[in-house]
């Protein structure tokens, strides 16, 4: 990778309608929720001509609860996902989710445990 760049993050929560609440009187903005199944995303408002990277907050049991792992998850920008992810063993991490569909106008993700225990994950188009 040429440049390493953060593309999105997420921030788990265990009550969504209470973070909701909460992010939207410390930011003073309206956060748009979605529900998908048991998987729920409320996306904090962005800009996509300006600089920095948009996020969520996002509740789903499985992907959180039984990883663990608490915190923000921080998604790195990349041409293909499974070039980094093919890495992550020899380097020295897990790989915790192998590179997958998120969506067909959203392209893929795989979520890897570094070398010190974070969670991080990758994100590309194709």
């Amino acid at each position: 990778m040429k440049s390493v760049t953060v593309g999105w993050f997420e921030i788990p929560v265990n009550d969504m309608d209470r973070a909701i609440k909460f992010y939207e009187q410390v930011f003073d903005c309206t956060l748009n929720k979605q529900v998908m199944g048991d998987f729920q995303m409320a996306w904090f408002p962005g800009d996509e001509t300006s600089q920095g990277a948009t996020g969520s907050l996002v509740y789903h049991k499985q992907f959180y609860e039984t990883s663990g792992h608490a915190g923000a998850l921080v998604y790195f920008s990349s041409e293909d996902c499974e070039i980094e992810l093919s890495k992550v063993k020899d380097a020295g991490g897990e790989v915790q989710i192998p590179k997958r569909m998120i969506a067909p106008d959203i392209g893929f993700m795989g979520v890897f445990l570094d070398s010190e225990g974070n969670r991080i994950a990758i994100h590309s188009r194709k």
